[in-house]
């Protein structure tokens, strides 16, 4: 196990396996999924809508929120084993993989989760920068005129974000996070309301509701198969938060069950996200039709009151502060659990270094979690530096997200969890629904991949 600072276990911040002592609620639970599943996703669904049209855009959101319900319950149930109230904790995915799938599809699954986890950090540095320029291009704009040329790069933007997380990242672990993912829950619900109430504002002033049936026309059907595909990508990053499903649970009190808990949170959760994104995802579209930009905030479709679409872009910025924690945090446990476990006497993985600076608490560091950490946001920051293509980023890691950590790992433990036999009823209803979202995925990683590589090109 991960040697821990004695005063750390001295104050009573950890258990006798070495974690940290649960207190979660059913609220703070729901807090870390709404901060983990609200996040750039749902500023992309506008276009998303725009792109399926007006029937198959919002029965693909309300699709895709009974599937990720579905995952959530299956999941939870994976938290102990073999019994789902009594059994073994399984701190985190991977754990449970390993203990009802075995070794092989832990592999899997370990590499599949943590690149997902790590391209999110990428698309929350090309969306935090994304906001940080708008807002100066909307202070612009108010100056300037609406035809003025306000043209600014990202990249001073995206590199601030990652000097602000190397010192966020210095976050011990998930149970000190409470206060952080309280604040993103909010800052998520306030963008969230300032795009739905612009897109009403804007649907009231255009008299009409602007938008088709089959969506946005393209050249060839092709293109338009491929923007459709995309659309869809970009809904499976919007709504699943599976990968991090057992770590949010592992921080739940016990009784009541944890399984319980978590059901309930993911119920609550996920109707009031699946609100907010038909909320943004119809009205963007009703306002804007065929011109619905990729970013709803960011796309200029609004440009006045200027001050609130500055305020709706640092809120984005300040919820993807925590977002971007929600989802690093696994690794970093993962990793330096790891080296700890391989380099036991190691002082430079081991150790932790108090500093006492003047009106804060003593400060408590690790070298190499300084050292790994800093270097993994920065290479976030410079991949997003790289491929700052907001949609297509968002649609190729939903889809590579989405059935397989999921849908296909969830079904495969409630399978074993449960001792369902094949071809029973259960066996082949749970069967379909995962080659159904197989299917999806393949459509949405296609269409997003050659979207990416277009715009890579152009």
């Amino acid at each position: 196990m991960a040697v821990q600072h004695p005063l750390e276990l001295a104050n009573g911040c950890y258990d006798d396996d070495g974690h940290s002592l649960r207190t979660g609620t059913l609220w703070s639970c729901v807090a870390h999924i709404i901060t983990a599943v609200i996040g750039s996703g749902v500023l992309s669904l506008a276009w998303s809508t725009a792109q399926l049209g007006w029937i198959a855009g919002p029965v693909s959101l309300l699709c895709f929120a009974i599937v990720t319900y579905v995952s959530a319950f299956l999941l939870s149930d994976c938290y102990r084993s073999p019994d789902p109230i009594t059994g073994t904790r399984n701190y985190s995915y991977m754990h449970a993989v390993r203990v009802n799938l075995g070794k092989t599809q832990t592999w899997f699954c370990g590499l599949l989760q943590y690149v997902s986890m790590y391209g999110t950090g990428i698309a929350y540095v090309i969306t935090t920068s994304t906001s940080m320029r708008a807002i100066q291009r909307s202070n612009c704009y108010h100056r300037e005129g609406h035809k003025a040329s306000c043209e600014y790069g990202d990249a001073i933007y995206m590199l601030l974000f990652g000097a602000v997380q190397i010192l966020m990242s210095q976050i011990p672990d998930f149970h000190n996070m409470e206060w952080l993912s309280v604040i993103a829950a909010i800052m998520s619900f306030t963008y969230s309301f300032i795009g739905f109430g612009l897109g009403v504002a804007q649907v009231i002033e255009n008299g009409t509701i602007k938008g088709s049936i089959a969506g946005v026309s393209a050249a060839t059907t092709a293109n338009k198969l491929w923007l459709a595909f995309e659309a869809l990508g970009d809904i499976a990053f919007a709504y699943p938060y599976s990968i991090i499903l057992l770590e949010i649970q592992d921080t739940l009190k016990s009784p009541p069950p944890e399984n319980k808990t978590m059901k309930k949170a993911s119920m609550i959760s996920i109707f009031i996200t699946t609100f907010f994104y038909l909320c943004c995802g119809c009205f963007g579209y009703a306002a804007f039709g065929n011109n619905t930009p990729g970013n709803l905030l960011t796309g200029f479709g609004f440009f006045e009151p200027y001050w609130l679409v500055d305020l709706a872009n640092a809120c984005v910025v300040l919820h993807l502060v925590g977002g971007y924690q929600i989802y690093s945090q696994p690794v970093f446990a993962f990793v330096e659990g790891w080296f700890s476990r391989k380099f036991p006497s190691s002082g430079f993985v081991n150790n932790f270094h108090s500093f006492k600076l003047p009106l804060i608490p003593p400060l408590h560091i690790n070298l190499f979690r300084l050292c790994f950490r800093t270097v993994y946001v920065a290479s976030t920051t410079a991949v997003a530096m790289a491929f700052p293509y907001f949609n297509q980023v968002l649609g190729v890691l939903g889809a590579l997200n989405f059935w397989p950590l999921a849908i296909y790992f969830p079904v495969e433990m409630y399978f074993v969890q449960k001792k369902i036999g094949a071809w029973t009823r259960k066996w082949i209803v749970l069967r379909t629904f995962s080659f159904a979202c197989l299917l999806i995925t393949i459509a949405g990683l296609l269409g997003s991949i050659e979207g990416l590589i277009s715009a890579k090109l152009g």
